[in-house]
């Protein structure tokens, strides 16, 4: 075996100055996904450090192609690792990035978003892990503390400081549920989300996960009565802040 190249360290670094358009041309392609493009040429350069110092030229591969993979590594692995709020499992998240490629695959071929089952179907998942994955989706971007508002949308409604905030009782009414929830299976936490946060019918939800009307409809009756009798006093109608039916 020939021994391992060794090179100088003004070689080294002629090679990494030479190819760091390189690495921001493939960090550009994430630049839109919430994190600071320099961060990114940062995290890519150290792909291309570590592809460097691997590098043999004699097995007649151009370094920028060598190097590629590696670099795109570094960055997927940032955003898989650093870009979420909450820290969760590394299946879970790897789960979440294919969940990902088959929504877009499959809304493309469907022509509609596609249910928990095809989406479990074209990616090997339980219908468990898909909805524990998208479960956890909440905790890869936190919600702005301002938003626009106003007919324009030029207004910025956010958080006010030294007025009651009507919203009090219902957030301890949460806080007081959060065991309860947590207890939950990942289905009926998926359910009791979407329709109570994002407003979708109990027919809209059936199409989603795939399930009957009425079986939605059971789900959710049995959850809120696991989230009554867990909470003792507290309505967990008011906590999620919307009528069941």
């Amino acid at each position: 075996m020939p021994p391992a190249r060794t090179l100088s360290a003004s070689e080294r670094e002629r090679m990494i100055v030479e190819h760091l358009p390189l690495v921001r041309g493939l960090a550009r392609r994430y630049a839109d996904r919430g994190e600071p493009l320099d961060d990114l040429v940062q995290v890519g350069t150290i792909g291309l450090i570590k592809a460097i110092d691997r590098f043999e030229p004699e097995r007649g591969f151009k370094l920028a192609s060598f190097a590629t993979p590696t670099i795109l590594g570094e960055i997927r692995r940032h955003f898989r690792d650093r870009s979420w709020t909450v820290r969760v499992p590394r299946g879970i998240q790897e789960a979440r990035a294919q969940i990902s490629h088959a929504v877009s695959e499959l809304s493309a071929e469907n022509g509609r978003s596609p249910s928990v089952r095809e989406i479990a179907e074209s990616t090997g998942l339980s219908m468990e892990d898909v909805l524990d994955a998208l479960a956890a989706g909440s905790a890869q971007r936190p919600a702005p503390l301002a938003s626009p508002g106003g007919a324009d949308g030029d207004d910025e409604v956010g958080i006010s400081v030294g007025i009651e905030d009507a919203g009090y009782a219902q957030a301890e009414a949460r806080a007081t549920l959060d065991s309860g929830l947590s207890a939950l299976p990942a289905r009926e936490r998926v359910i009791l989300h979407l329709r109570f946060e994002e407003g979708m019918t109990q027919s809209q939800i059936a199409e989603r996960i795939g399930v009957s009307q009425m079986h939605v409809s059971r789900l959710i009756r049995r959850a809120l009565e696991a989230l009554r009798e867990s909470a003792g006093d507290v309505d967990p109608d008011a906590a999620v802040g919307a009528e069941p039916w």
